[in-house]
């Protein structure tokens, strides 16, 4: 049986001083958790704070926006202000900056304010998924690390796909507000438990800021998180402004590409991507981020316009997703001794391929039996395939890049997202007008519309049209599933090229003790 190491060498956190490391775990847990969270609660409430806000449907839009790109820009400087502030100094400092800006978010009064105030919190949170997967790391030994992981990655997998079913209830019952009020208690506890519990990690306050490095790439995902977001609604490169940000990101790319392999200190040390093991991690790491956003933002748009479920029935029918992900942890953290780490993976996407697969073959009359069923396997297959990989990912990347490595996984996975989002959207739109003009194709004057609806034609045009409509939406959702189905079975060979280190021969027998 393979099995896997996790260098436990010269850790930057003194184990001595973290006597508690379940509340650690914790603390760790619930700063990824908010983070993670925020990127979907607020989904839900789009149109309550178009209305509030006096906006249109492409200016609220910004209000997603402005967070994923200033989070997709500031998280890869997380390894260079750990180093030279600390990491539990920055992990406090975040933390207590995306609570304020949360309660700023709340109050805000007009489209402008809460464009700002959504770019601040995308700021502070940019650092909170890395510094928990760094803290955890370096806070748990080798024997701990696949129990605690499996902890840690609840609050990664399980808060997006609990956030639309909070979203839903919070704005229904109370008001889109508290969508960022329920994040002062949980900062606020998170805050002065990170100051009572988690220990410093030494600085190098002399370490310089590659400021062209951060420049080039910031631009570079600036574009393209732009172009993700935007390139559907303007026709992709048919309009100007997706061409210009195309050319700025190529630009960007080749220009941080250059400097990063002639500079003396580069903003990211190439030397984490000489690690095979974690660059293929990052492929895996995509998938990942792409396979759990993108059906997670199609799912409730199925429910609610093909099958015209309310919104919060259909967060209540989404909901288990969610406890997938957990049982799924849950048993990972008890297997990882017994299995290699990289045919968990493969399970995992494999079952995220089945969950697919079964979505595809939803008639439009489904049941929610069988609506929680798929959602359950998509949720297990996700949370299968998240805690071996990151601990694979680690396995023998040398300590020092830990923190730095931590934040550009998490940038992978972000951008793996936006783009499952992206393609799903688009996909989903094109097909709906392919299948229209397909099942319009069979339709004839005589046989569907003469002497129908007491011989209006017109009426019975319309409830036709409707009618059509409504079976070319259903069908672009299963193909769209079935894309997915592919496109996760596609990443499985990935795992056959990854090694898992000259020094894993003794350890996965005692990574989840």
């Amino acid at each position: 049986m393979s099995t896997l190491a996790l260098d436990d060498g010269d850790l930057s956190l003194d184990r001595t001083r973290a006597p508690n490391k379940l509340v650690i775990t914790m603390l760790a847990m619930l700063g990824t958790a908010m983070q993670a969270l925020d990127m979907t609660v607020v989904n839900v409430a789009l149109p309550h704070m178009e209305a509030s806000l006096n906006a249109t449907h492409d200016q609220i839009a910004w209000a997603l926006t402005s967070y994923i790109v200033a989070a997709a820009i500031t998280m890869p400087a997380t390894g260079w202000m750990a180093s030279r502030f600390g990491r539990t100094r920055l992990f406090v400092i975040s933390m207590a900056g995306f609570t304020i800006v949360s309660l700023f978010c709340g109050i805000a009064q007009t489209l402008p304010q809460m464009v700002i105030f959504r770019l601040l919190q995308g700021v502070f949170a940019a650092s909170l998924t890395p510094l928990g997967q760094a803290i955890m790391l370096d806070t748990h030994t080798r024997e701990e690390i696949g129990r605690a992981m499996s902890i840690w990655g609840m609050g990664v997998m399980a808060s997006p796909l609990i956030g639309p079913t909070l979203g839903g209830y919070l704005t229904e019952e109370f008001s889109w507000r508290w969508c960022f009020y329920i994040n002062l208690p949980m900062g606020l506890i998170t805050v002065l438990g990170a100051l009572a519990f988690i220990p410093e990690t030494a600085r190098i306050p002399d370490r310089k800021f590659d400021w062209f490095g951060f420049g080039f790439l910031g631009l570079m995902l600036a574009c393209l998180q732009l172009i993700l977001d935007r390139g559907a609604q303007n026709g992709w490169f048919q309009a100007a402004e997706i061409k210009v940000e195309a050319a700025l990101a190529l630009f960007a790319l080749y220009m941080f590409v250059v400097h990063s392999a002639t500079a003396k200190q580069p903003f990211l040390d190439p030397a984490m991507l000489r690690d095979r093991t974690f660059a293929l991690s990052l492929i895996i790491t995509a998938s990942v981020g792409m396979l759990m956003l993108g059906p997670m933002v199609l799912g409730p748009l199925l429910l609610q316009t093909e099958l015209n479920y309310p919104v919060v029935t259909a967060g209540l029918v989404l909901a288990p997703r969610g406890l997938g992900t957990i049982l799924a942890m849950l048993v990972y953290g008890r297997i990882a001794n017994r299995i290699d780490q990289r045919l968990l993976v493969g399970m995992g996407l494999i079952l995220t391929a089945l969950s697919m697969y079964l979505m595809s073959l939803w008639p439009i009359a489904v049941t929610k039996d069988y609506i929680i069923m798929a959602g359950v396997a998509q949720g297990a297959g996700m949370g299968l395939t998240f805690g071996p990989i990151t601990v694979l990912a680690f396995a023998t990347l040398p300590v020092r890049l830990r923190t730095e490595a931590t934040g550009f996984s998490s940038l992978i996975r972000s951008t793996g997202g936006s783009l499952g989002i992206s393609m799903g959207v688009y996909k989903l739109t094109e097909l709906m007008q392919i299948n229209h003009a397909r099942l319009g194709a069979h339709l004839t004057p005589f046989r569907h519309i003469h002497g129908a609806v007491g011989g209006n034609a017109a009426t019975a045009l319309t409830m036709l049209n409707l009618d059509l409509t409504h079976q070319a939406g259903m069908v672009a959702f299963v193909n769209v599933f079935r894309i997915w189905a592919i496109v996760s079975l596609a990443f499985v060979p990935v795992l056959f090229f990854m090694r898992v280190g000259q020094h894993a021969s003794d350890t996965a027998a005692t990574m989840a003790h």
